[in-house]
């Protein structure tokens, strides 16, 4: 599959928890060990992703949260991610979703460590905006 494209993915992980006002242990150490996950999957993923912490995502009942998001593809949201116990599922998300043009994956596609844990999937703002532009014709 050829991987060559221009868009810039971003893996968002939640690390500033909004109740207590301070830093979140389990966010912090999730994306610690997912930028050593990335790391050693090789430079091919490493180099297609920017990782970076965050300031609360709302999903506060299903900690941690976890974004994946590029330039004209889907965002994704997962929720109750269990630390290392998911970094593996999250490492191969991450190759389905850089694969995919859209970003669109179907929950069976996903990792089954994943599944049920898909909080949003929210289709790209072009993509929406291509589509309101053909209805109005």
């Amino acid at each position: 599959m050829d991987n060559t494209n221009d868009q810039t993915h971003r893996i968002t992980v939640c690390t500033d928890c909004r109740h207590t006002g301070a830093p979140c242990r389990p966010g912090l150490d999730l994306l610690k060990h997912l930028q050593a996950a990335i790391a050693k999957a090789g430079a091919a993923l490493s180099d297609d992703f920017s990782l970076q912490g965050s300031v609360c995502m709302a999903g506060c009942d299903r900690p941690c949260t976890v974004a994946f998001q590029a330039t004209a593809k889907a965002t994704y949201l997962f929720g109750d991610i269990g630390g290392k116990a998911d970094i593996g599922a999250l490492v191969s998300f991450a190759e389905l979703y850089r694969d995919r043009p859209d970003g669109m994956t179907r929950e069976g596609e996903r990792p089954r460590a994943l599944g049920g844990k898909t909080l949003a999937r929210i289709p790209a703002a072009i993509v929406s905006a291509e589509r309101q532009a053909t209805l109005l014709q």
